[in-house]
C-alpha cells in the first residue's frame, strides 16, 4: 500500500494518469469499444508504471492464454482438446489486443465456447446422476490437473465427470452410512444402501445445480472480462490486480475495517436462498422495524433505479456487495417473509464498524508470569476518516492496557495476517524500538529509500515474541523482519513466512464516482510499483522471514507461499541500512531449538503432516472398501494432528478489565459470540502455549543478566 503522507497529491496524480491512460492510447486503426479502451489503458499502465514489467509480446500473450484457460477450467473437465486447439490461433494475438492494435477477438471466441460447454456439462451431470453408481468397481480418480490432459472426445469428458460425480456421491454415501449406523430412529436406521446411494446422488445434484445456476447468473461475459484483465495484471506479478468498481469498494472496506450497509448478518441456505440470520442493534435494518430475522432476500435494488437484481444463485459475498454502498445512499430489498408474503423495504445505508477484526488482547498466566497476548488480523488503516481505525494506534492501546496489568512479557500474533498499510507497520515497529530504519523500498528506476521510525519514545521495552506462519505476508513480514534484525524480540512459527516483498498502490481508472472515496467508473488497478527490503539489505520476496524458533505446523508442506507462483518477482538484495541492534536472546533461541529436537508433540505433528501430504498427491480409489480404508487412515491422521495441536489443559487466560463488557455484556449478540469463540480457541492453542513459555524463558534470561550485572 502507498504511504498516506501526501495522499491527496497521489490521488490527483493517479487520476491524471488514468485520464491520460484512456486518452493516450494509439488511436489506430481498430474500432474501440469500452472494453478495448479499458484493456489498452491497463496494458499501458502496466508497461509505464509497474515495478518490473514484462514485455507485452507473443511470449506474454501465450502466458495469458494459458492462465486464462486454467482460470475458466482449472480441473480440465469443461473444455475439449479441440476447443483449446481452435483457440490456439489467438495465442499470440492477445498482446496486440492489449495494445489496441487488433480487434478484441479472443474473449468473444472463448465466451462462445464456454457457454456452449457449460450447457453441455449441465446435461452431462444431470444424466450421470440419474442412474445409480456401482461402488464395487475398482477404479481411481486423478485429481491433480497437472497430471491430466484435456479430454479428446465427449465420451472421455463424460467419463471424467462420471468419476468426479462418483467421488462426490461416495463421500456423501459413506457419511449417510455412518449416520445410519449411529441412529436410533427407525426411519433412518432401516434405510437400505440403495436408498442412501439415491439420497447421496440427489444431494450432489442439488449442489451442482446451485453451482451452475450461480455460474449462469453471476459469471457473465462482463465478469469473465474482469477475470481476463486480472489474468493479465497477475501475469506481471501475483499482486497486481484489477478491481471492478464493486470489488474496489469491497477491498477498501477490508482495509479500513468499516463499511456502509444495513447492519444484518446473512447466510446462504441449502436451497441457495439468502436469509437474514441476525440484525445489529441500532443498525439501519434494526431501526427500520420492517426487516426481521429469517426474512429471505429475493432481490436487491439501488435507490433511484426501478430495476432490481434477482439474487437467486448468488453467494453471500456477492449479495453483500450489492447491499453495501456509500453512506446515506438508498438500497431496496425485496423480502420473502416467514408467512410467505413479499415486501419491498427501502433503507438508507449507514456506517457499520467491524471491530471484531481489530487488534485485541488478553493476559495469559504462566506460572508466576503474566504474559500479554495481542492478536492483529490485518494491518488495517482508514485514512479517509481522521477518526478512523488504525492498527498501530489500536496496538498501542492494547499495549498500554497490558502495561496496566503489569505483564512481564508480550506476544504479538501475526499468524494469517496478510498485511496492509506500509505506513502503519512502520508506526507499529516504532512502538518497540527507540528509533531508526524500519524498512527500505526501491522503485523501478533502482532508487532506494530508507523509511525510519523517528520517534525516540519506546512504548514497550520488555521481552517480546512475534508469532508467524506461512500466511503472514507483506506488512507482517516487514514487522517480523525489523524485530528480528534489531534483535528486539524472537520470531516464532513456521520455517518461513509467505514471501511477499512487493508494495502496491491503487490507480483509479475513469471518472470519479463520488467525493467520499477514490472509486471510479471503471474501478482501479492495484499496481506493484516498489519492492521492500529488510534493514539488513535482503528482500523478503520469495524467501519470507525465517523464524528464529520453528514450530512444525499443519500447513508447512502445502504449496501456498509466494515461491510457488511462477509469476512472482525474484529475490534480491541491496545495501544494509545502519542500525543499533539490541542485545537479543541468542541463548534462549538456541536452548529452545535444542529442546524442540526432542519434543514428542511437535515431532509427531511433523511426521503426520508429511503423511497427509503424500496421501493428498495420490489418486483416489473409488471402490467402496478401498475408499473407506483410505478415508479412515486420513481421518485418523487428521484427528491425531488436531488432538496434538489442541491443549488438553486450557491456558489460564483473563480478559482485560476495560474489555470485559465487550466480551461478556456486548449489546451485539453476534459480536459477543465472535469474542467468546475466539477466547475458547486460544485457550487450547498449542502454539500460543509454546510461545508463552518461550517468553517466560526470555524473562528469566533477562532477569539473570540483570542479577549478574
Amino acid at each position: 500500500m502507498i504511504q498516506k503522507k501526501g495522499w491527496v497529491l497521489f490521488i490527483v496524480l493517479a487520476f491524471a494518469g488514468a485520464f491520460f491512460a484512456f486518452r493516450g492510447i494509439n488511436p489506430n486503426p481498430v474500432p474501440t469499444t469500452q472494453k478495448q479502451k479499458l484493456l489498452a489503458a491497463i496494458g499501458q499502465l502496466l508497461q509505464e508504471q509497474h515495478y518490473s514489467p514484462k514485455p507485452i509480446n507473443d511470449a506474454f500473450s501465450k502466458e495469458v492464454f494459458k492462465k486464462f484457460i486454467e482460470e475458466l477450467d482449472g480441473d480440465k473437465s469443461l473444455f475439449l482438446k479441440s476447443d483449446i486447439d481452435a483457440l490456439k490461433k489467438y495465442e499470440t494475438n492477445i498482446d496486440d489486443e492489449i495494445k489496441a492494435a487488433s480487434e478484441l477477438k479472443f474473449l468473444p471466441a472463448v465466451d462462445a465456447i464456454y457457454d456452449k460447454r457449460t450447457a453441455e456439462v449441465v446435461a452431462i451431470y444431470k444424466n450421470i446422476l440419474s442412474k445409480p453408481f456401482d461402488f464395487k468397481v475398482d477404479e481411481t480418480l486423478v485429481t491433480d490437473p497437472e497430471k491430466l490432459a484435456y479430454p479428446t472426445t465427449d465420451a472421455e469428458r463424460k467419463d471424467r465427470w462420471r468419476k468426479r460425480l462418483k467421488l462426490l456421491t461416495l463421500e456423501r454415501f459413506t457419511n449417510l452410512q455412518e449416520d445410519r449406523n449411529k441412529s436410533k430412529v427407525d426411519s433412518i436406521s432401516n434405510k437400505t444402501d440403495a436408498q442412501l446411494e439415491a439420497e447421496a446422488r440427489t444431494s450432489v445434484l442439488r449442489a451442482l445445480d446451485r453451482t451452475y445456476n450461480r455460474i449462469k447468473v453471476k459469471f457473465t461475459e462482463d465478469e469473465r472480462f474482469n477475470t481476463f484483465i486480472n489474468v493479465i495484471t497477475n501475469a506481471m506479478d501475483p499482486h497486481s490486480d484489477y478491481f471492478a468498481p464493486v470489488e474496489k469498494r469491497a477491498f477498501d472496506e477490508q482495509m479500513s475495517g468499516r463499511f456502509y450497509g444495513i447492519g444484518a448478518q446473512l447466510q446462504e441456505q441449502q436451497d441457495g436462498s439468502i436469509k437474514i440470520m441476525s440484525l445489529v442493534p441500532g443498525g439501519p435494518a434494526f431501526k427500520s422495524g420492517e426487516i426481521m430475522v429469517n426474512d429471505v432476500i429475493v432481490k436487491v435494488g439501488q435507490g433511484g433505479k426501478d430495476e432490481m437484481v434477482d439474487i437467486s444463485g448468488y453467494e453471500v459475498t456477492d449479495a453483500v456487495k450489492l447491499i453495501r454502498g456509500n453512506k446515506g445512499t438508498e438500497v431496496k430489498l425485496a423480502l420473502k417473509k416467514a408467512d410467505g408474503t413479499f415486501k419491498t423495504v427501502s433503507i438508507l445505508r449507514d456506517e457499520i464498524v467491524q471491530d471484531e477484526g481489530f487488534a485485541r488482547s488478553v493476559v495469559v498466566k504462566n506460572g508466576d508470569k503474566k504474559i500479554g497476548y495481542i492478536v492483529l488480523p490485518d494491518f488495517y488503516a482508514n485514512f479517509e476518516d481522521p477518526k478512523g481505525a488504525r492498527c498501530s494506534v489500536d496496538v498501542a492501546k492494547e499495549v498500554e492496557k497490558l502495561k496496566e496489568e503489569k505483564v512481564d512479557g508480550i506476544v504479538i500474533d501475526l499468524r494469517n495476517n496478510g498485511g496492509g498499510s506500509l505506513y502503519e507497520v512502520i508506526q507499529m515497529v516504532g512502538l518497540f524500538i527507540k528509533e531508526g530504519p524500519v524498512v527500505q523500498v526501491r522503485d523501478r528506476d533502482g532508487k532506494s529509500m530508507v523509511m525510519d521510525d523517528r520517534d525516540q519514545n519506546v512504548l514497550y521495552d520488555g521481552p517480546l515474541a512475534v508469532m508467524v506462519n506461512e500466511f503472514s505476508a507483506s506488512a507482517s513480514e516487514i514487522f517480523a523482519a525489523a524485530i528480528q534484525d534489531y534483535k528486539r524480540g524472537v520470531i516464532v512459527g513456521s520455517t518461513s513466512t509467505y514471501g511477499k516483498g512487493t508494495v502496491q498502490r491503487s490507480v483509479p481508472l475513469g471518472k470519479r464516482l463520488d467525493y467520499f472515496s477514490d472509486r471510479t467508473e471503471f474501478g482501479s488497478v492495484k499496481l506493484t510499483f516498489q519492492k521492500f527490503y529488510r534493514v539488513n539489505g535482503g528482500s523478503t520476496q520469495l524467501k519470507g522471514v525465517e523464524s528464529d524458533i520453528v514450530l512444525p505446523d499443519i500447513y508447512e508442506l502445502s504449496k501456498y507461499r509466494e515461491k510457488e507462483n511462477k509469476s512472482a518477482l525474484p529475490w534480491d538484495e541491496i545495501n544494509k541500512a545502519p542500525i543499533q541492534p539490541y542485545a537479543g536472546y541468542a541463548s534462549v533461541i538456541e536452548a529452545e531449538k535444542q529442546k524442540l529436537q526432542f519434543d514428542t508433540t511437535f515431532n509427531l505433528i511433523k511426521t503426520n503432516v508429511e503423511q497427509l501430504a503424500k496421501s493428498n498427491d495420490a489418486p483416489i480409489n473409488l471402490q467402496l472398501d478401498k475408499y473407506k480404508a483410505a478415508q479412515a487412515q486420513l481421518r485418523a491422521t487428521s484427528t491425531h494432528i488436531n488432538n496434538l495441536i489442541k491443549l488438553k489443559d486450557s491456558l489460564d487466560i483473563s480478559v482485560l478489565k476495560p474489555d470485559y463488557d465487550k466480551f461478556y455484556n456486548n449489546p451485539y449478540k453476534t459480536k459477543q459470540d465472535v469474542y467468546q469463540d475466539w477466547l475458547k480457541r486460544i485457550k487450547t492453542d498449542l502454539y500460543i502455549n509454546e510461545t508463552v513459555k518461550i517468553v517466560s524463558n526470555m524473562i528469566a534470561a533477562q532477569n539473570q543478566v540483570a542479577i549478574t550485572k
